[in-house]
């Protein structure tokens, strides 16, 4: 045993900090581990030489971080350990371009997150100066969120000391995170926390420029918009008041569209909207064609609220009638067949629209006496009543792992503390309008879901696409809305009811406190889960090894780590085969590689289609909400393979379903391009900064 004379080292930003010898033994470890030589007591005594060395050099001067380095790296070869130096190596190297990478974007990071997370951080995050430099580091946003959040404790008579403590640990170990506008603005003036907001549109010149007006004011601040349309009358119609003729609700949209490219939301978050239109809505036809058009409402995600009555015609090849929503009289009718066919070859076309499953949505809304759900937000997990807005929060289930299996035990503890943080998100929030306060506090609706599930299964070795995997993903969800709502009855009895509890299905249903009208939603999470390290929501991996843009012009290769793990400890990892990798993302045609290996790190487009909806109803069944979930398929995907989608979808009680086909827009924010076609052998997939995975249209990348 050694007893070191070093009591401290210099850190690289300059502050001494104490030694701590465990760091050097555990960063020799991970190099013996690499490199296939599991010898603990020889990296014990290459730990010792390098202590007894730094401890004679200290006697002039404190040593630095590099200095431990470049002396690990000298005992390593003077032992005759080349091969492990080499590895070390590599690993210093990798980690001295990560840092240089951050220090470019000028993000001190102190949590040691991913360089994307830093880029992602630097763009969207971090508070900034007035001249646009970063003023705090990741820990210290985590912190202003903590502290921000659990004040709202001091309302109900408790300290919020406890809470700030549990609520840090739990986002800065990343564990849990709320959506992107409780990260970019609490603490500060703007204050706006929320990021799902659901504005009536109604049918009269002013109602549809307050709704523009009101949507500004919530894209400005961060937040995403859902909007249903199917109130304004059809182009052709009536109007009375000037005696003209009535241009449509997609005129009005295309005005939106414009408002929303506009704002750009202070540079921070792109603006963002669903746009919905009812079935029988005259407009019908017009509105799924409506983005044959490249460029035309780049801002919107579109969705055709489809009825139980529809879907049953469609099936009996049944016509059904049009209904002008002005007089409410039917003005034509269409074959449910023919609307349909042609909503499949444009969401196969272009990616839209995609369908909301209205009966459904309405069967579980939890206040049917207060109003009507007609749309969700712009990606469809939060369905919401006119004026109301949900806070999202998400738990990271690849952190819900230990010892190869799940961590109930803290899967329950971090589930328990998301929906006691999300609950003082709605008092800690600052609202745009209050109107929308009024009717958010009134039903107090939360959204926990989770991120990091294909991370999950890879740990407990199971494949995205398979039997397993669907039970997992119901036992997962089951668990999390059981825990959620046995805190919420907790919270309901300590802090009160929401104050339409009464009313409420929660109220038939024979419960006497209930804090939160719903507690459960699957969203796409994207930035998020980019800081949190882990894939996006419930999506398979997009690619295995790809090239990231990080910066203007550049790129960084990112292997899973997952994947990189078990490649090393199966003996076929190496640095080439990774570039190789990256050029196609996907591993299936490799014969090096393991066919079980094979099967735990298919891609999005390796899974067969019908997988991806049955994981989303597995999902489903236990969340109170939505669930967000793109069906990516491959450029030769055919438009019937989009109907099994969609019918398997409606059978398994899915709330709505999306598509899409790869190459479907000419803009998209991830690209795979076939090397052996291409002039350019190095090319790779490539994956925007900001894409986690999921939908490839720009307008689905918003949180």
């Amino acid at each position: 045993m050694v007893n070191p004379s070093i009591r401290s080292v210099v850190k690289r930003d300059g502050q001494i900090a104490p030694f701590n010898r465990e760091k050097i033994l555990n960063a020799l470890r991970k190099a013996f581990h690499a490199s296939d030589l599991e010898n603990d007591d020889l990296a014990k005594k290459i730990s010792n030489k390098v202590i007894q060395t730094l401890s004679k050099l200290s006697q002039d001067h404190i040593p630095s971080i590099e200095d431990i380095q470049d002396q690990v790296e000298k005992t390593l070869i003077s032992e005759g350990l080349d091969e492990i130096a080499k590895v070390y190596i590599i690993y210093r190297n990798k980690r001295a371009e990560a840092r240089h990478a951050k220090n470019l974007v000028g993000v001190h990071d102190d949590l040691k997150l991913s360089v994307n997370a830093a880029v992602v951080l630097q763009k969207r995050y971090l508070l900034k100066d007035n001249n646009g430099n970063i003023i705090e580091t990741p820990s210290q946003m985590f912190k202003r969120v903590s502290k921000t959040i659990s004040a709202v404790d001091k309302k109900f008579g408790k300290s919020s000391s406890k809470s700030e403590k549990l609520f840090y640990n739990s986002i800065s170990n990343l564990e849990f995170l709320p959506n992107s506008p409780t990260l970019m603005n609490s603490g500060t003036k703007m204050g706006q926390l929320a990021a799902c907001f659901v504005l009536p549109v109604e049918d009269s010149m002013t109602g549809i420029f307050n709704s523009i007006k009101n949507m500004a004011l919530i894209h400005q601040s961060g937040g995403g918009t859902g909007f249903s349309f199917s109130r304004i009358r059809p182009i052709g119609d009536i109007v009375k008041s000037t005696q003209g003729i009535a241009s449509g609700p997609l005129s009005f949209m295309s005005i939106f569209d414009a408002a929303a490219d506009v704002i750009k939301q202070g540079g921070r978050r792109r603006g963002a909207n669903m746009g919905v239109l009812s079935v029988d809505h005259p407009d019908i036809m017009r509105f799924i064609g409506s983005k044959s058009k490249e460029q035309y409402l780049t801002n919107f995600n579109i969705s055709v609220a489809v009825t139980d009555k529809f879907m049953e015609k469609v099936r009996n090849d049944e016509e059904y009638s049009l209904v002008n929503p002005r007089n409410k009289k039917v003005v034509g009718y269409k074959s449910a067949r023919d609307v349909f066919e042609y909503m499949l070859t444009m969401a196969w076309s272009t990616g839209d629209p995609g369908l909301i499953f209205i009966d459904r949505i309405n069967q579980a809304n939890p206040t049917p006496n207060i109003g009507k759900i007609e749309s969700t937000n712009p990606c469809g997990e939060q369905p919401l009543l006119p004026y109301e807005s949900c806070t999202l929060g998400s738990v990271n289930l690849a952190r819900m792992v230990k010892n190869d299996a799940i961590d109930w035990e803290k899967l329950r503890n971090t589930t328990e503390l998301a929906v006691h943080f999300l609950d003082n998100v709605i008092d800690a929030n600052r609202y745009s309008l209050k109107k929308i306060e009024i009717v958010t506090k009134s039903n107090r609706k939360i959204g926990l879901g989770v991120m990091g599930f294909s991370e999950m299964l890879i740990q407990l070795r199971v494949p995205y696409a398979s039997k397993k995997a669907i039970s997992i993903a119901s036992k997962i969800m089951q668990f999390i809305s059981k825990t959620a709502i046995s805190k919420s009855i907790i919270l309901g009895e300590i802090r009160g009811n929401f104050p339409n509890f009464k009313d409420s299905v929660w109220a038939k249903r024979g419960y006497n406190f209930m804090r939160n009208a719903t507690l459960t939603t699957v969203a796409p999470t994207g930035t998020i889960s980019i800081i949190a390290g882990c894939s996006s929501g419930i999506e398979p991996i997009f690619a295995v090894s790809y090239a990231r843009n990080i910066l203007e012009g550049s790129k960084l290769l990112e292997t899973n780590q997952y994947f990189e793990k078990i490649a090393k400890d199966e003996h076929f990892f190496s640095e080439k085969l990774m570039q190789e990798i990256a050029k196609t993302g996907s591993i299936q045609n490799y014969k090096k590689i393991p066919d079980n290996i094979k099967k735990l790190f298919q891609t999005a487009f390796d899974i067969k289609p019908e997988w991806h909806v049955r994981i989303q109803a597995a999902f489903q069944k236990y969340t109170d909400n939505a669930v967000s979930k793109t069906v990516n398929l491959p450029s030769d995907a055919s438009i019937d393979d989009v109907r099994k989608i969609y019918d398997l979808a409606y059978d398994l009680g899915c709330k709505g379903v999306t598509i899409y086909r790869y190459g479907s827009k000419a803009n998209q924010v991830l690209y795979i391009d076939n090397a052996e076609q291409t002039a350019d052998p190095q090319r790779l997939v490539r994956a925007n900064s900001d894409y986690s995975g999921g939908c490839l249209n720009p307008a689905c990348n918003l949180y």
